[in-house]
């Protein structure tokens, strides 16, 4: 992530877009706020989220209409391109857009300038442009859903945001924030995180990335009523979405055992290590504190395994 961050502010004054990609939840307008906020552009960040919209709201959305430019257009209106002047235009969910939608939005990106519905002259684009999506580009790309020249004018800047179970390291950092933020959101003293938390949430798969632990700490944050805050909303929520092989404790839950066919023979215990090790090692992306914590024994336990070879 601080790799991430270095290259967000080594782009945010670049004037071509950047295009943000990531699972939902994990932060990518915050990401967005960001690159305006170091980019030194003195206007304002204008989010506009192009799921589900049409090509006629997306045109009369971004670009504006001229008075009697259609039936109603009674007076003119501003697109958002022209109310975010001087600052960020964020586009979010853009790989919901259509192929009529793309064309106009990559006119935008040439040229720097578009129409209004019913103008006969140019505006000039004075924004910088920053896009987001759920879905890899290049898979859209391959399927047709998404034009090639809109991606390969889009891939100058790329962030890829990793989901939150790829980046277990930062629940510590993640828990502290949001603890402090959900008590002074609530008007509460903040909450003393209980024993054994981050060794529970640690084993959690966050299908909501960032925004679900968000929610979770500000629920559980909501009803406590000591000093130190409950673990059993936690439990609760985690219990709901875990496969139902897989049990919650305050320590530790042990992996899921492997599967043993009749037809083979019973590993030896020194095999059964080595797998259960290289399965721990490569779900925590080689944290040793991390595999120790799936395996239920000490980091030094799994050094000298792997030191002896174990792996």
């Amino acid at each position: 992530m601080m790799g991430l961050f270095q290259y967000a502010e080594s782009i945010a004054k670049s004037p071509q877009p950047v295009l943000i990609t990531g699972e939902t939840g994990v932060g990518k307008e915050l990401m967005a706020g960001a690159i305006h906020k170091l980019s030194g552009r003195k206007g304002p960040l204008i989010t506009v989220n192009a799921a589900g919209i049409d090509d006629i709201r997306f045109s009369d959305t971004l670009f504006g209409h001229v008075r009697g430019a259609f039936t109603g257009a009674d007076k003119t209106r501003k697109g958002m391109i022209e109310i975010a002047s001087g600052g960020t235009l964020f586009l979010d969910e853009i790989g919901d857009l259509s192929s009529d939608s793309q064309v106009k939005l990559l006119r935008v990106l040439q040229e720097r300038e578009y129409f209004p519905l019913g103008a006969d002259l140019p505006k000039i684009a004075d924004i910088k442009i920053v896009v987001a999506m759920n879905e890899d580009p290049v898979t859209l790309m391959e399927s047709g859903k998404f034009r090639k020249d809109m991606y390969y004018r889009l891939c100058f800047h790329h962030i890829h945001l990793p989901p939150l179970r790829e980046r277990l390291d930062d629940l510590p950092l993640l828990v502290n924030h949001f603890l402090g933020v959900a008590a002074r959101e609530l008007g509460k003293k903040t909450p003393t995180p209980p024993s054994g938390l981050i060794h529970l949430l640690s084993n959690y798969d966050y299908p909501g990335n960032v925004r679900e632990l968000k929610s979770m700490i500000y629920d559980t944050v909501a009803g406590y009523d000591s000093k130190i805050m409950p673990m059993h909303r936690f439990e609760a929520h985690i219990k709901k979405r875990m496969p139902v092989n897989r049990t919650i404790s305050e320590t530790f839950p042990s992996p899921q055992p492997v599967p043993f066919p009749d037809s083979k023979p019973v590993p030896t215990l020194e095999a059964a290590t080595r797998i259960l090790i290289a399965a721990a090692m490569k779900r925590s992306g080689n944290n040793q504190t991390m595999a120790a914590k799936f395996l239920g024994i000490s980091r030094q336990r799994v050094g000298r395994y792997l030191k002896a070879g174990v792996r």
